[in-house]
């Protein structure tokens, strides 16, 4: 499984209100016409990324797919038939953003995070170790996603999860909370 992740943050001029009714009419489109491949999607606010809006006010999307195949696809899906005018409207609300592909590397995909923990593998441990060190973390439901093909601006790891997570040592990261956009029922 990967995943698309975009960041992106409203102009100066666009309230979240309706910023996140915006974005949750581009995820209700996508999720009712969804292209070859693609999964689910989440949305979610957040603050303190420093590769989004930088470290302030943000939010990001996951767009989950089943392989690197169903990248065209979604790519075409988002801008096109019944998708269309609720991605324009949502893309014409936005400061700015950036993106990234992770793959999913231990556990099971979460529909909506609430906790998102990013972090780098210490040059000294090897991926076995890093594994190791967060079997306990994975096996009690969080899921540990790894930036693919080195294109995303963050860090190469991150482990989500429904609650705040300690990582053990000697993993540092950067811990942020998830305000659940969408799924979340409303419109």
């Amino acid at each position: 499984m990967l995943a698309y992740v975009f960041w992106h943050w409203p102009r100066p001029d666009i309230g979240a209100a309706t910023y996140e009714t915006a974005q949750r009419r581009f995820h209700a489109a996508l999720a009712a016409a969804p292209p070859p491949g693609f999964t689910r999607s989440h949305s979610a606010a957040l603050h303190g990324a420093p590769w989004a809006a930088h470290g302030g006010d943000a939010y990001e999307d996951w767009y989950l797919v089943d392989a690197s195949a169903a990248l065209d696809p979604l790519n075409q899906a988002a801008v096109s038939a019944s998708r269309q005018a609720p991605h324009d409207a949502a893309a014409a609300l936005a400061a700015g953003g950036a993106a990234g592909i992770y793959a999913l590397r231990a556990g099971a995909a979460l529909a909506a995070p609430t906790h998102a923990t990013w972090f780098a593998k210490p040059p000294s441990m090897t991926y076995a170790q890093l594994d190791t060190a967060l079997r306990e973390l994975v096996a009690a439901g969080a899921c540990l996603w790894m930036r693919y093909m080195v294109l995303g601006p963050t860090p190469e790891f991150c482990l989500h999860s429904g609650e705040e997570l300690r990582l053990p040592r000697p993993l540092e990261g950067i811990g942020l909370s998830l305000r659940t956009v969408w799924p979340n029922g409303r419109l």
